[in-house]
Formats: structure tokens, sequence, C-alpha cells
């Protein structure tokens, strides 16, 4: 008989079922774009994304998603996903990445998902990550963790053949992160703040012509990290991240979650171990994706789906009766 659970990632087939994902999660969350309601916006994508996710010939098990069991009824981490009777892998996703940005209908809000075999993505704990991100091209290690944020700035504009006033950075505009803000500006350097969405903010590194974005930087959510991190692998780049902590209840979730080094710097390829697929749909307008376009009777979804097998990046267009989402 065949093996219930095939070893082989079949990535070629899968990539279009996971656009399907991102999509539904989109999609049911297109009538609560600008209503206020962050809440009602996350709980209309997780059933959206939960519903289509449940479609697929996979055998899969979130270890990115809404948080611990007793936390989140659904898409919770360890929950198993899928049919059953197809590959085992790895699910990280966030269904509704930005629910603020979608509740208050500014830029940037995702709904994103990435897979990849069974037990090769970083099971990161709820707690914050020292994350650090530029493009493709560059040498590597032209920039680390260790450096100062002036020094990565001049770095990176030494690298790209320009001078510090030519690089553009994105940070989360947080309280915590006045200090780089200011030593990033005192190398001249332009800076792009953003209110929510670190994922997108990292993915803007790795199309800086499109974007205008050259780096990323900041302390943000570590299972955000490995979502970006799979994002980054298909689109090309680097990234490094630390995780950290504030007290001992994470860093009791991270002896939970199995890590054994609390210093240890993570690049891109620790964090995501293997080829994956990678889906975003944009849910309000932003620099990667528009949002959702509703006309009467109609909702038009634009989807990012990639693998990092072959480095095949597809912009997808979907449009749909509104009364079948």
């Amino acid at each position: 008989m065949p093996d219930a659970h095939p070893t082989d990632f079949n990535d070629r087939m899968l990539s279009l079922g996971l656009a399907r994902v991102s999509e539904k999660a989109a999609l049911a969350s297109a009538k609560l774009i600008g209503h206020g309601d962050e809440k009602a916006a996350d709980q209309a994508a997780v059933d959206g994304m939960r519903s289509e996710l449940n479609k697929l010939d996979i055998s899969g098990v979130i270890v990115i998603g809404e948080g611990e069991r007793d936390e989140a009824p659904m898409l919770f981490i360890g929950e198993e996903v899928g049919l059953g009777t197809g590959p085992a892998v790895d699910i990280a996703l966030d269904p509704l990445e930005g629910t603020t940005l979608t509740a208050k209908d500014m830029p940037n809000a995702l709904a994103v998902i990435a897979m990849g075999p069974r037990g090769t993505m970083l099971h990161a704990p709820d707690v914050y990550m020292e994350k650090l991100a530029i493009g493709p091209g560059y040498p590597e290690g032209i920039v680390t963790l260790d450096m100062p944020a002036a020094e990565r700035v001049r770095k990176l504009a030494e690298a790209k053949g320009g001078d510090p006033d030519d690089i553009t950075v994105c940070i989360l505009e947080r309280p915590r992160h006045e200090k780089i803000i200011a030593e990033v500006r005192s190398t001249g350097a332009a800076i792009r703040l953003i209110t929510d969405g670190d994922v997108a903010g990292i993915m803007h590194c790795a199309e800086a012509e499109r974007t205008g974005i050259d780096m990323y930087m900041g302390a943000g959510g570590a299972p955000e990290g490995v979502l970006a991190a799979a994002a980054l692998k298909c689109m090309g780049g680097q990234m490094f991240g630390r995780l950290l902590f504030r007290n001992d209840d994470e860093r009791a979730r991270a002896d939970r979650a199995g890590i054994e080094d609390r210093d240890r710097v993570y690049g891109r390829d620790d964090l995501v171990r293997a080829d994956v697929i990678f889906a975003a749909t944009g849910v309000t307008d932003g620099s990667l994706l528009p949002g959702i376009k509703r006309e009467v009777g109609w909702l038009t979804a634009e989807t990012l789906l990639m693998r990092s097998k072959t480095g095949s990046v597809r912009r997808m267009v979907y449009r749909t009766p509104e009364n079948r989402v």
C-alpha cells in the first residue's frame, strides 16, 4: 500500500492551492476593511483561511499560527490541518497580518502563509525577535546584528556603491526603536516608519526598486520573523534574527518551544531550513500588492505566489462574485 503521508514535498502541485488559501483569508476580511473592528476582521480571515486549508491534500501541522491552543480556538500552534492524506508539511501563517491596518484601512495589510516539509521551520515562541534584513545581490555578512545601526547603514551604502543618504531603512514606529531611529538618521539615511506589519516591511527589502526600501531593522514578533524568512527564501535576500526575552514567562515559552541557545543569531536558512512555497494576498493597498477591490457584486484580489526551489514569483489576479466569498 502507498505511504499515507508521503515525504515528497510536492511544492509545484501545492502552490496554486496555497494561493487559494491566502486569497480566501483576504477576501473574507474585505467587508471589514475600514470598519474599526480588529477582532472581527481577524476572525473572518481565520475562518476563511482554515476552511480553505482543510481542502488541501496535505498532512499539515501549524508551527506558526494564531497562538497557543488555550489562546486560539483555530489555527493554533500544533493544530493539524488538511485532508490528512498528502505530504507531511509545516505551515506558518498569519491570516491577517495587520489587523489594525485593516480596521483603519491603512496600507500594507496582507494575508500570508508559507509551507515547507515537516520539521523544517523554527517553532518560534511568541516573544520578540531582533531582526535585520536586506535584499538580494549583496555579499554574505555585509551587515550583522552585532553592528550598531549606523554602521549597518554605512556598510550597505558602500556595498550599493553610494552614500548613506542613498539608503532607506524600514522600521516599526515604536518607543523601543527611538534610539536606532536617531542613529540611522544621524547617517543621513531616510527612514520609512510603519505602524504594523513587519512581514511586509521585511519583504519590501527584496524588491527595493519597486518599494524604495533597502534595509529593515528593529524588534518585532518572532513568529512573524519565520514568515518573513520564508518570503525572503523565495525572493532572495539576507535576514538575521535573535530572540529577545523580557521576563521568565517568555524564557519559559522558549524552553517549551525547544529553544536550547537563547542567544543564538538565526540566519534566514536557520529559520526556514528547506524549500518553501509562500503566498501573500493584499488586503489593503500597499507597496507590494494592491488591496481588495470592490465593485457592485464583485471582489478582486491580487496574490504574490512564490517557490524557493525555482525562484519563481507569480502575481495572480482573482475576480469573484461577492456572494460566493
